[in-house]
């Protein structure tokens, strides 16, 4: 049975892949908008520690080495002038969302283009 080239399904914009993936970007994005805030106090206090730990690993190489000890409470920084800028970013993940839903958006439109 053949079938006429002139007749074909409506084009469903809930079947493409295409689609999905847009609407899951662009929602990562809205998350990420809407986390920013905590998201930069909650990485400030995870990279202090991590700040903290390695310096404790530095006293412990040196103490190791015969080197004399320093007291590391004297020695401590400010974390907010020790570390003024995030060492993981949000805006990495912003990105990365934001190219996902434009790549996503072209291949949609042209699919649906394709499909006229």
């Amino acid at each position: 049975m053949a079938t006429d080239p002139e007749t074909h399904e409506p084009f469903r914009i809930t079947d493409s892949p295409w689609f999905w993936a847009l609407a899951f970007s662009l929602m990562a994005l809205v998350g990420i908008g809407l986390i920013a805030q905590k998201f930069d106090v909650r990485q400030r206090q995870v990279e202090g520690r991590f700040l903290g730990r390695q310096q404790a690993a530095v006293e412990r190489s040196r103490r190791s080495a015969g080197l004399p000890p320093v007291n590391l409470a004297e020695e401590a920084r400010d974390r907010e002038v020790a570390q003024s800028r995030r060492i993981v970013p949000l805006w990495t993940l912003a990105t990365a969302a934001g190219l996902a839903a434009i790549g996503s958006g072209i291949m949609l439109w042209r699919e649906w283009e394709a499909s006229r």
